[in-house]
């Protein structure tokens, strides 16, 4: 992944990279939560907290981060359910950007 690039992920599984300059600029109440560490790159690592807390040992794996997050989203069907109206809204988002590069595109060629 580029820097400042987020894929967001829609109904059907699409890569979809957007800066996030740009969603920003469509969205701007998204703006305060893709900014920091979202926005310079898809490595997450604990160096930060273990300066802070030199004891610090992360004691879960990834595998099973991700085991416990679905398991939550399927303790309580209301956690899965879809937002149609944010859903329209990424589409609409994606929509515009590659629309907005295939003009890019055009206008340099």
């Amino acid at each position: 992944m580029l820097d400042g690039v987020i894929y967001w992920i829609v109904v059907v599984p699409v890569r979809a990279p957007v800066p996030i300059a740009f969603i920003a600029a469509c969205v701007p109440e998204k703006e305060g939560s893709l900014i920091g560490d979202k926005s310079v790159s898809v490595v997450f690592d604990n160096s930060k907290i273990k300066r802070f807390v030199p004891g610090f040992c992360a004691t879960t794996s990834f595998a099973e981060g991700i085991r416990k997050s679905l398991a939550w989203f399927d303790a309580d069907p209301s956690r899965k359910k879809i937002d149609p109206e944010m859903n329209a809204r990424l589409d609409k988002l994606i929509a515009g950007y590659e629309k907005g590069m295939i003009e890019a595109v055009r206008n340099f060629r």
